[in-house]
């Protein structure tokens, strides 16, 4: 499992990655973390760096790498829970918690996609809605980089690709079913 760590973030946890990881081929497998601030309290992203299915969580008391890999994997398990993907946590991500690596942001792409995402989170958080909440919000944003779709159909996908695991990485553009356009 890939953890793609901004500069930030990897100066707030004491992590340098010094390497950028090629694309995981298990899609479930590369998410891309970001810290930001609203109204002055620290929130993190996390993004699914293929289907920029995204969890915002609370960033304060994340000093060091054990701490981020606990409340990343607490949040993404009660997330998913609620979201309806429980499964696929269980069967494609909680399996995978055992090898950790870290590395830089691969994609430009996905690093603004994921800005975009911030900008959207802030207004929802200064608005008084609870981190949890925003991330519902958040996947229901058409984003471009999914050629309009949301983040939660493009997650949906997914499950065909890593059912392929090992033997392809497709991209979730082909993929997407002409219906989940809003």
């Amino acid at each position: 499992m890939i953890f793609r760590l901004t500069l930030k973030l990897s100066k707030k946890i004491g992590l340098a990655p010094s390497q950028i990881l090629p694309s995981d081929k298990n899609p479930y497998a590369d998410w891309s973390t970001h810290l930001f601030t609203a109204q002055r309290i620290q929130y993190m992203i996390l993004t699914n760096t293929t289907s920029l299915y995204s969890m915002v969580m609370y960033g304060r008391g994340i000093t060091d790498e054990k701490q981020f890999l606990q409340r990343v994997l607490t949040c993404m398990r009660e997330f998913m829970t609620i979201d309806g993907n429980m499964l696929v946590f269980q069967k494609y991500i909680e399996p995978l918690a055992k090898e950790i690596s870290f590395s830089k942001i691969l994609d430009r792409r996905v690093m603004g996609s994921m800005n975009d995402l911030v900008f959207q989170a802030k207004i929802h958080l200064n608005m008084g809605k609870s981190p949890f909440d925003v991330s519902f919000l958040l996947n229901e944003s058409p984003m471009s980089y999914l050629k309009y779709h949301r983040p939660k159909d493009a997650f949906r996908v997914l499950n065909s690709v890593a059912s392929a695991f090992p033997a392809s990485c497709c991209g979730v553009s082909e993929r997407m079913p002409n219906d989940t356009v809003p």
